[in-house]
């Protein structure tokens, strides 16, 4: 014993030397090396089993359990079974000794210990385990150790790890579904023991707030008396010891709902009992007692009964989270929810002691987030079931959702519930879809919940109803590219939206006046404008107008905000019954954005111009925004007035050009510069009127842009202004024929557009006259890109309209092309300059290639083989960077548009494409671990195969008809044998993004050209394609990617099942390493025969599984163990 002894005392001084601040890392390495090499000793356990009765030293507790651990998981098949009995009966004999005493992440790493003994060898070698379990939580004494225990084994048996065979696992699931009603049946027990014994003691309770209430807005739903009666009931003050136990209880529960079935296994007493712990969450009594006696004791109480509050509503969410409910269940369901609605009321019930939001803020944060979980699975999995049902009473429930919602203490809350009543819309009008004849009598049902919720949100987004909160927003900071502002905001007005759609009438003579309320005040401020010394000034000053008309202003921003996301509710099949209520909007928008620019409020000098003149500028922004939201409407309205002739739209648009034309200048701020060239963007792209160009306002505009002496705009304004030009000289002009679209005036007027704006950079180009002009290089870069920035926005733009139109647009920009194309070779060492040219080049090959024509395409692909030497391509790759990446991705892309080109034209360049591909692109990227140009250049070699497969198969009339005969003939199959063992080398790499994208690539091209069925491919690469992605399951490299994975095994076994049955997994099993001959039977007796995909990917999942064990197995055996 004094081995054992010394033992422990050095462990113990090693164990406090290595967690010590002053020791060293690498002495905590050789004490680290120290300790692996004494746990792998045989016997060391003996030692460990000392240790933990013999020490007080945590760490060396937690060491102690730790060898244990590991010997049980990865060594237990090699323990002697001896060995194993004695283990198996001292560890629980050593919890039971010390559970009182021990830590309680001692304790819970023991008991998870045990569990794991269980998991090995229950219930053939280790029968009494579940029955100890059992008996622990019968005995009062030991019932919080027995729940402890029985969590652990939900856990650690329920849905185990990867170290159990298939079988094993399944033996488990099914033992354990064996006791789930004798489990259930004792919690239910345990529960109501400590409810009844309670309550007993709770006889005369205080004068509750919630007793004796009387006509409840759910009292239909109670149905039976004595539910309500139990519901009154004072809710029992309850020892620390039953609150302790009743907790672990419920901890059980939830995690034994998340995997059990629903069944009448779970009764309507345990039900009831799970509520009424429910309610402890709603009970701001018992917080309120614990902070009136101040003592810590007290607090504690208060927080442990909010707790058991919180682990109730777990239980329910995890109940209801279930979609698939049995149709004996449905009544329980009915009761959870009548049971559950009964707290809602009480939570937003308003007297006079509390109103509902204070009583919301007392109650425990985490209550109130399960409460709103368990509110949203209500509507979004079981509404359509429960709605049906004549006794429950939707309506009713809507109004408590509604208080429930806007009293939420926090944004998050709040969000969330907005969340359920978007949920609850969607539910709404897809209900209303499916039943078009109902439609009235939905809406009436619901009608004036959703006004109320309507004007509720509305009032939420108002500083004028809503300041104190709305303050409290941050928008500075962004948060997946949002403030928490515009979030808030943006959550609202979806809101508004989708009760637009269900009652579009109400909605907007909701809006409206609220709108024009605000409308007024901004309109008003002309009043106010003075004429100063430096500029006009308003003269607003006192600090209660300046905040007010801060609120006003930021209120007007969000109404307009509003009224622009509704504008999609009056198009189409309605425009003609909402032509009234859209035209009034549209004629305020157009006069509040003249108004704007009229009196320069954006540049207007305020008393308090850091909060004042960002609110004006904002709401201007809006404004055109707002304006360019109904653009679609204009287009329609186009083709009407187009019809009629009416004034009334020339008026409109010549107005809205009116107050564009001076924001487009570079003294107007950024924000609202480009919101109005957005909404000249969409009057020319989307509107189109015949008479844009010929607006003096437009004309102004154009003379601006190819003014040379004129100041440039930022670059976005700028590509904004010439892409709207462009398009209303290029695009033709909706409901005119071909004869009236004045193209040759408007082809002269797009050529001296693109002339003036490519002047600079034609310069550029190096002539016999001045073989190099001499600007300086980083002048020679501004000009590039200015240049090409517009250009390729042009053509991007243009490419998928009508050929006239991109015949003009070709003409204008042909000498622009060439320019590039004779500069790109004097560039080809500045990849920032490369990088811009190919973008440019790239949207030509999609959008223009037809017009550019065949001898100068070819003359552009030539050119880019040239220059993409191997020397170039290593040099962008590997020396350059992300820039010298992309340069290479761009042209593999402009490669990819060219072989998917229909016809022959492009079919010369095949083979040195491939040769680029194969000889020059991928020996340089193949080894390295980076997944940069990769995607790329699959997707190209993908493009290639899927467009151009007579490349390789010669398919012949003769041969199709006499399929079994005939076999395809096989061309260049060198080069598709090197494509091939590319896609089958890329699946050994760790990329899971390029994994998944081949893996589709290969699938398409079997879906689409039989791929896995050509002779080339089942006869000699099948098999190791079948291979490396079966090693790849064993490995778990790519787990996300299983089922994919298995479908494709399956589509390759299916071209010979015999084959892969007979040959390839007999073969696989005998090349596996780590596992003997008896288990490598084994596994292929298991995998059966099955031929459909479920069973056969369920197979090839069994099998790795049982692969991955056995090894795990075969590797904890001690050396020289003999198998039998």
């Amino acid at each position: 014993m004094a081995s054992e002894e010394a033992s422990l005392r050095a462990l113990e001084s090693l164990m406090t030397e290595f967690f010590h601040d002053c020791t060293t890392n690498e002495r905590k390495r050789e004490i680290e090396e120290l300790l692996n090499n004494f746990a792998q000793q045989v016997g060391a356990w003996r030692f460990c089993l000392y240790f933990l009765s013999s020490t007080r030293n945590d760490y060396v507790m937690m060491y102690s359990l730790t060898v244990f651990e590991n010997l049980i998981n990865k060594m237990w098949l090699g323990v002697p079974s001896q060995d194993k009995m004695e283990i198996r009966s001292c560890l629980p004999k050593l919890l039971l000794a010390h559970h009182k005493t021990l830590p309680y992440f001692i304790r819970n790493k023991l008991c998870k210990v045990i569990v794991d003994i269980g998991r090995q060898d229950w219930p053939m070698f280790y029968h009494d385990f579940f029955t100890n379990i059992l008996q622990l939580i019968q005995s009062p004494v030991t019932t919080p150790l027995g729940l402890i225990m029985l969590k652990t084994t939900s856990e650690e048996l329920a849905c185990p790890r990867e170290d159990l065979s298939v079988a094993r696992k399944e033996e488990l699931r099914k033992l354990l579904l064996d006791q789930v009603q004798t489990v259930l049946g004792l919690l239910t027990g345990i529960l109501e023991t400590v409810w009844d014994k309670h309550s007993v003691t709770a006889a005369t309770p205080p004068p509750s707030p919630t007793s004796g209430e009387s006509g409840d807005l759910l009292s239909n739903l109670l149905q039976s008396p004595s539910s309500t009666k139990l519901l009154h009931q004072p809710i029992p003050i309850l020892d620390v010891e039953s609150e302790y136990v009743c907790s672990l209880a419920l901890e059980c529960l939830a995690h034994l709902f998340s995997w059990i079935p629903l069944s009448a296994s779970i009764t309507p007493s345990l039900l009831t009992t799970i509520f009424h712990f429910a309610r402890f969450g709603c009970d701001t009594r018992a917080r309120k007692m614990a902070s009136v006696n101040g003592s810590s004791q007290n607090c504690v109480l208060g927080q442990e009964r909010g707790r058991l509050g919180v682990l109730a509503m777990s239980c329910i969410n995890e109940l209801m989270s279930k979609n698939c409910v049995p149709m004996e269940f449905e009544e329980y369901l009915l009761r959870m929810f009548q049971q559950t609605f009964y707290l809602l009321q009480k939570i937003t019930k308003d007297n006079n002691a509390h109103t509902v939001k204070s009583r919301l803020e007392e109650l425990d944060e985490s209550y109130i987030e399960k409460f709103t979980d368990f509110l949203r699975l209500f509507v979004s999995v079981h509404l359509r079931r429960i709605e049906s049902y004549s006794q429950f009473p939707v309506v009713e429930f809507l109004t408590l959702l509604f208080k429930y919602t806007f009293h939420q203490p926090t944004h998050e809350g709040y969000f969330s519930c907005l969340d359920i009543w978007t949920l609850f819309l969607d539910y709404l009008t897809s209900k209303i879809k499916s039943r078009l004849g109902d439609k009235e009598a939905v809406l009436n049902r619901y009608e004036d919940a959703l006004v109320l919720l309507l004007t509720e949100v509305l009032n939420r987004i108002q500083f004028r109803y809503n300041q104190a909160q709305l303050e409290e927003l941050d928008d500075e900071t962004l948060d997946d590219d949002q403030t928490e502002w515009q979030r808030y905001l943006r959550q609202s007005l979806e809101v508004v939206a989708k009760v637009m759609e269900l009652l579009p009438t109400h909605a907007f003579s909701t809006l409206f006046p609220v709108l024009q309320d605000n409308l007024e005040v901004y309109l008003g401020l002309q009043q106010f404008v003075v004429t100063s010394g430096s500029g006009h000034r308003l003269n607003i000053t006192a600090e209660n107008d300046c905040r007010r008309l801060h609120c006003s202003l930021r209120d007007l921003s969000s109404l307009l905000q509003a009224v622009g996301r509704l504008a999609e509710y009056f198009t189409g099949d309605v425009f003609a019954a909402r032509f009234n209520d859209a035209l009034t909007v549209v004629e305020r928008l157009v006069k509040v954005t003249l108004y704007g620019s009229q009196i320069k409020l954006y540049n207007i000098e305020t008393a308090v111009p850091s909060v004042l003149k960002p609110d004006l500028i904002d709401v201007h922004a809006q404004s055109l925004a707002a304006l360019q939201a109904y653009s679609h409407w204009l287009a329609q309205y186009c083709s009407e007035a187009h019809r009629q002739n009416t004034q009334q739209f020339v008026t409109l648009i010549s107005t809205t050009m009116d107050a564009i034309t001076p924001l487009i200048s570079t003294k107007v701020q950024d924000k609202l510069l480009l919101s109005a060239c957005h909404l000249l963007v969409s009057l020319a792209t989307t509107v189109r009127p015949v008479f844009l160009i010929s607006i003096p306002a437009v004309q102004k505009v154009f003379n601006s842009i190819i003014d040379a002496s004129a100041q440039r705009l930022t670059d976005k304004a700028q590509v904004l202004v010439c892409r709207a030009l462009s398009n209303t000289l290029l695009l033709p002009w909706p409901n005119l024929p071909e004869s009236e679209q004045q193209w040759p005036l408007r082809s002269i007027n797009h050529a001296s557009l693109i002339s003036a704006l490519s002047r600079d950079y034609h310069s550029l180009k190096p002539s016999a006259a001045a073989p190099q002009r001499k600007v300086p290089l980083d002048d020679t870069k501004v000009i590039i890109h200015q240049t090409l920035s517009v250009l390729e926005d042009i053509v991007e733009n243009i490419s998928g309209e009508s050929t006239k139109s991109r015949q003009i647009c070709y003409q204008s920009l042909q000498e622009s092309v060439q320019v590039s194309l004779a500069l790109f070779p004097a560039f080809i060492h500045q990849s920032d300059v490369t990088d811009e040219m190919l973008s440019f080049f790239l949207t030509l090959f999609r959008g223009l290639r037809v017009q550019m024509g065949v001898p100068f395409t070819e003359q552009i692909i030539q050119t880019f083989l040239n220059m993409f030497t191997r020397e170039q391509l290593a040099e962008s790759i590997l020396h350059e960077g992300s820039t010298g990446c992309r340069v290479v991705e761009k042209f593999l892309k402009i490669l990819q548009v060219v072989v998917q080109e229909p016809g022959q034209v492009f079919k010369p360049f095949l083979p040195s494409i491939i040769a680029l591909c194969m000889e020059q692109v991928y020996p340089i990227i193949a080894e390295r671990p980076s997944p940069d140009v990769k995607a790329e250049l699959f997707e190209l070699l993908f493009r290639t195969l899927h467009h151009n497969w007579r490349y390789f198969f010669k398919s012949t009339v003769l041969a199709s008809v006499q399929r079994g005969i005939a076999e395809e003939q096989m061309e260049n199959e060198p080069q598709f044998s090197a494509i091939m063992q590319a896609f089958g080398q890329s699946f050994l790499q760790p990329d899971i993004h390029l994994f998944k994208q081949n893996l589709f690539y290969l699938e398409t091209l079997n879906m689409k050209q039989k791929l896995y069925h050509k002779k080339i491919f089942w006869t000699t690469m099948l098999y190791q394609f079948v291979n490396v992605l079966l090693q790849v399951l064993v490995h778990k490299s790519h787990d996300l990617l299983q089922e994919e994975i298995g479908i494709a095994i399956y589509n390759m076994a299916s071209v010979d099942f015999d084959g892969f049955f007979a040959a390839f997994l007999p073969e696989f099993l005998t090349s596996c390493d780590g596992v003997d001959a008896n288990q490598k039977n084994v596994l292929g007796r298991n995998f059966k025969m099955d031929r459909d995909l479920p069973s056969f990917t369920q197979n090839v999942h069994r099998l790795v599984n049982d692969l991955r064990y056995y090894r795990l197995c075969n590797d904890s055996l001690p050396p020289g163990t003999v198998k039998l």
